[in-house]
């Protein structure tokens, strides 16, 4: 029972500070809301004793990529609003938008009850306590056999984080 309130006071906050972040006019507020989503789904992996996936979420995406999205917001200058356009027909295209995800959402549940043996839910779901440690073998995978694409992807990164640097200098820079 407290799992159940424990699992669904995280999923609200995500889905709230997701849909609050989709709406947001300030490129502040909305990596703000980022990161309350991305805190809730660290919640969720803690609740299911993913303890890995609860700190790579924290230091990885909460720590690294939104510090570095709100430092280029602030370098970029998109903390301020931007103006609103006006559109006859944005309003029939967000409402028929969503109402085809929302059938899509109904077809997956209805389609996945006539799969034999499967489904949404799964009844009897293997102990946590009784899976294997996979923490170690990720680290032999990421640090072994992948550890030139890794390095190289960190590199692809730096660089893009200098040029978005240099970028942003040379806008400020010219008269």
């Amino acid at each position: 029972m407290l799992d159940s309130l424990v699992f669904y006071f995280f999923a609200s906050i995500a889905v709230v500070s997701a849909m609050l972040m989709v709406t947001r006019r300030n490129a502040i507020h909305s990596a703000v809301l980022l990161i309350t989503a991305l805190l809730s789904t660290a919640g969720i992996f803690l609740q299911l004793r993913a303890e890995f996936l609860f700190i790579a979420q924290i230091i990885l995406y909460v720590g690294g990529i939104m510090v570095l999205f709100i430092f280029v917001i602030m370098l970029v200058r998109l903390d301020v609003a931007l103006p609103r356009i006006l559109s006859p027909r944005r309003k029939w295209v967000a409402i028929s938008v969503a109402l085809i995800v929302f059938l899509e959402a109904i077809i997956i549940v209805l389609m996945s009850r006539k799969i034999p043996g499967q489904g949404l839910l799964v009844s009897n779901p293997y102990p946590s306590d009784k899976l294997p440690p996979n923490t170690e073998d990720l680290a032999n995978s990421l640090f072994g056999l992948y550890l030139l694409p890794f390095e190289i992807a960190s590199v692809l990164l730096l660089v893009a984080m200098i040029g978005s640097v240099v970028m942003a200098k040379k806008r400020t820079d010219a008269p």
